[in-house]
């Protein structure tokens, strides 16, 4: 289970790099957005080139956070019964997910898009718009960003069971929405009672 735990860590250490790092991504496409929005408006000049090239940063980005997205465990859940479980039974449930469903469909489309980059790759296909940019490594992206996450997936379920046998704790703890109410209700009380209490001393300084 060690060694099984290390390539777990590898893995995560690897996918949170990139992960973190696709976040400049959007900071780029923004600023390659205002200065095409600039020169547009100013020289009333533009190229396909800068609009095609904002969707290639947007894409990077949404792609290369998409295994760290899955480490964190802020993927989109609907826990109306899942939080009503034990936490036990919700490891059973994301490890029988994760086997089931996440890594055959991650495997399958890994299979179907490796021969259809490699065929873009060998023609260097290009985009049909005028001054458009090469269309190979876009959909290169979508193959790195599914081995990503398959690999990620192997982490994740390495880690569900090394959990679920008490080898190490909990990474991402689950707070369920009536958990999460529960303790914010209580921060806002502890908050206006705070308020309560500097008022009253407040008003017996004044006196």
């Amino acid at each position: 289970m060690g060694a099984l735990l290390g390539l777990s860590r590898g893995i995560d250490r690897i996918n949170s790099i990139i992960g973190r790092g696709m976040s400049w991504m959007i900071l780029v496409a923004v600023l390659v957005s205002a200065g095409n929005a600039v020169v547009r408006k100013v020289l009333n000049t533009s190229s396909n080139a800068w609009l095609e090239l904002q969707w290639y940063l947007f894409g990077a980005a949404f792609l290369g956070a998409a295994a760290y997205t899955l480490k964190e465990n802020e993927h989109i859940r609907i826990d109306i019964i899942y939080g009503m479980w034990s936490r036990r039974r919700q490891h059973w449930i994301d490890l029988i997910g994760h086997v089931l469903f996440l890594m055959p469909f991650v495997t399958l489309m890994i299979w179907y898009l490796y021969p259809w980059v490699m065929r873009s790759y060998a023609r260097g296909e290009v985009s049909n718009n005028a001054g458009g940019l090469v269309l190979w490594p876009a959909k290169m992206m979508l193959l790195i960003a599914f081995i990503m996450l398959f690999f990620q997936g192997i982490s994740e379920i390495i880690k569900k069971i090394a959990v679920m046998r008490g080898v190490i704790e909990d990474p991402t703890p689950f707070v369920s929405a009536h958990e999460a109410a529960a303790v914010e209700s209580e921060m806002m009380a502890r908050e206006m009672q705070a308020v309560l209490e500097q008022d009253t001393e407040d008003g017996d300084s004044r006196k």
